[in-house]
């Protein structure tokens, strides 16, 4: 597994990249409301990218449809934005997004309320983007890869919910997906020494009920088995001699 250590000159780029991701996230959590569509969160996401003088990373990617990863309630991830999805008061919908800026990927996702939730999607929010901060306590020079993986498993089980395994975090740089593979489960193998210079996409996908899912028909869209909420929470960080680094954190 070769991963990537970034130089002085690739941390600004991907410092860049990721400054612009969290403003268009902001953008886009302060559009939010019941009546719009998925696919009106989507062009203006793509807009704003676009605008910024950067690529959607996500557009065709593997064949990808969309700009932004629209995910509304039991869909986990990947949920394909649409004209006929109405958001409804009630609802919590996740988004990911990413772009590419002078060769440089970012990715970060988050989870948010349409209009007034119930207590308990609240708390699956909360918990959700918790779990990567307790995972990033971990994330320094010299620990291992998966005490970020243990860390996230073992606040998220005291909640007994539902950790996605089929899914995982990664690495990022000038591809959106390089070594290495994190995943946000218990791990018997500590994994890879982390070093100053990785930069990681950690994104914890949590599941109010159990953790499996599936893929709908359109081969992008993964679902809660059991149908139900699943939150998601992803920043891009930096591995640094001290405290990690969050870089999509506007």
């Amino acid at each position: 597994m070769a991963v990537s250590i970034k130089s002085e000159r690739e941390i600004e780029l991907m410092r860049e990249s990721c400054r612009l991701l969290a403003k268009v996230h902001q953008e886009l959590e302060h559009a939010i409301r019941p009546g719009m569509t998925t696919m009106d969160i989507d062009i203006m996401g793509d807009k704003m990218i676009r605008d910024m003088g950067c690529v959607p990373n996500f557009k065709n990617y593997n064949g990808y449809p969309a700009s932004i990863c629209v995910s509304v309630n039991d869909e986990v991830v990947h949920g394909i934005p649409s004209r006929k999805r109405i958001l409804q008061e009630g609802d919590i919908v996740s988004l990911d997004a990413g772009l590419i800026y002078k060769g440089y990927h970012s990715d970060a996702a988050r989870t948010h309320a349409v209009g007034r939730i119930s207590p308990e999607a609240e708390n699956l929010i909360r918990v959700t983007k918790q779990s990567f901060f307790e995972g990033i306590k971990m994330a320094k020079a010299g620990n291992h890869l998966h005490d970020i993986s243990n860390a996230i498993d073992a606040y998220v089980t005291s909640f007994g919910y539902g950790i996605v395994r089929d899914l995982v975090g990664h690495g990022i740089g000038t591809h959106l997906h390089e070594d290495p593979q994190i995943p946000n489960f218990a791990q018997r193998r500590k994994g890879i020494r982390l070093e100053a210079g990785m930069t990681l996409a950690v994104e914890p996908m949590i599941n109010m009920g159990r953790a499996d899912v599936e893929w709908l028909d359109d081969d992008w869209t993964v679902v809660t088995e059991d149908g139900s909420l699943s939150a998601h929470y992803e920043n891009t960080i930096l591995i640094t001699d001290g405290e990690p680094e969050i870089l999509t954190l506007y």
